[in-house]
């Protein structure tokens, strides 16, 4: 099926349509992602970067499984070398993850083939030079890949810098770049952020106890497009652009403030003071709300009217600090760090229930076919209803016994990346689901 995307204020003539048929907006959003300047890119059968093409966890509504397994619902599973908390990102034919071989220090792209798992290039794109020190959750290969539908963009931290690379489809290199530099001495706790595609631009964020930066690179060519500072203080959040109160806002958490950039020049749109020091996840947006949460050296969650009128709507002490939250039909869904997921209203934060899992929790959620699917470090992903009336679990899955990536789900398929620990053993695996045809 041929779909043609249409840009935002057509689209709010469909969201229009969609409420006199009954059908709920933000799903309309999420089958509809603008992808206008990503023309070999589908929001059905693509997952092009980190939180999907509507970049906000949300996926499009056709049915994947709810049940699985190592036995259940595997379409197929492959072996993964090294170690990386990368999310799978996937374009076309093909599953995109990086990885790094701590040992010889290696820095890799991987690509996998979609239907059958099967390992089709891996690219080396540094050797050497990484950290002494990182955070024993962190990874050497943990920003996810970004696709253009042509090109693939990864960012890896070494040499004191974090490199910037572009690959085509094939894995061949086509240009690489020093974002910035990078070698954080307060805390070396690594390098996280997923670099960020807007419009012609790849934008990438580094922040440490120096001279951190927000900088936008030219998908083509990787020349630089501007540079913006940001305070000096180590966080790991991925930027994202949104279109929020009625223009599109780069939204950032992270050294105390939540704060909104112009993403085609850099220049800063607003600021609060909220969230902590550090924070990891990354913000997401309902409405003219957008919401970030943060649990070093505190915690905090809240809420912001994005119209730049600095007004905190609500605020609480819940802490969702490695993990991204999920916003849906004006309610905010939120796994804490110590497992305990809660519904809150999101224009007055007001609690509509909680329910005690297990955490700890580092994944974020996707919702897709009607369900969030979340899980924990230890492998459990929880299946269950957006619901703010009360908590509907649909099902408790067990994969593997390490999970920190989060899944990728379009196309009637779930990709997963976790691994199996047995005493110092580790081995990753990259997993596909699917219903039974």
């Amino acid at each position: 099926m041929v779909v043609h995307w249409i840009k935002a204020a057509s689209l709010r003539v469909l969201v229009g349509c969609a409420a006199l048929l009954g059908l709920p907006a933000s799903a309309l959003w999420a089958q509809h992602a603008d992808l206008s300047d990503f023309p070999k890119l589908s929001a059905e059968s693509d997952w092009p970067w980190w939180r999907g093409p509507s970049r906000n966890g949300i996926a499009s509504a056709t049915p994947v499984p709810t049940r699985l397994g190592d036995t259940e619902a595997v379409q197929w599973k492959t072996p993964v070398p090294g170690r990386g908390h990368s999310s799978p990102i996937v374009v076309g034919d093909r599953v995109i993850l990086t990885t790094a071989d701590e040992q010889q220090q290696i820095h890799y792209v991987l690509a996998f083939d979609r239907q059958t798992g099967r390992p089709l290039w891996r690219t080396e794109v540094n050797r050497g030079a990484f950290p002494a020190r990182n955070h024993p959750k962190n990874t050497e290969a943990t920003p996810s890949v970004a696709s253009d539908g042509e090109r693939l963009f990864a960012t890896f931290y070494h040499h004191d810098q974090v490199q910037l690379v572009a690959l085509d489809l094939a894995g061949r290199q086509l240009w690489s770049k020093t974002a910035g530099a990078f070698r954080p001495k307060m805390y070396e706790y690594g390098y996280a952020p997923s670099p960020l595609l807007y419009r012609n631009s790849v934008i990438v964020a580094g922040e440490w106890d120096g001279n951190s930066f927000l900088a936008a690179f030219e998908r083509a060519t990787g020349n630089q497009l501007w540079r913006t500072p940001r305070p000096s203080m180590i966080s790991f959040s991925s930027p994202v652009v949104a279109t929020v109160a009625g223009k599109d806002q780069l939204l950032l958490s992270g050294a105390d403030k939540v704060s909104a950039y112009n993403p085609a020049t850099g220049k800063l749109l607003w600021s609060v003071a909220g969230t902590t020091a550090a924070t990891c996840g990354t913000m997401v947006w309902d409405g003219d709300i957008v919401f970030a949460s943060g649990g070093y050296p505190k915690a905090q969650t809240l809420a912001v009217l994005a119209d730049g009128s600095g007004t905190i709507l609500w605020s609480n002490n819940q802490k969702c600090y490695e993990q991204s939250m999920l916003a849906y039909q004006g309610h905010v869904y939120a796994l804490t760090d110590n497992g305990v997921m809660f519904c809150w209203n999101g224009r007055n934060g007001k609690e509509m229930w909680r329910e005690r899992l297990a955490g700890p929790v580092s994944a974020s959620p996707v919702l897709a076919g009607g369900h969030i699917y979340w899980a924990n470090e230890r492998g459990t992903l929880y299946v269950f209803k957006p619901n703010p009336e009360r908590f509907e679990l649909v099902a408790e899955n067990q994969v593997g016994n390490d999970a920190f990536p989060s899944p990728a789900i379009c196309g009637g398929q779930i990709f997963l990346r976790v691994a199996q620990r047995n005493g110092n053993d580790r081995q990753e695996f990259l997993y596909c689901f699917a219903n039974a045809q």
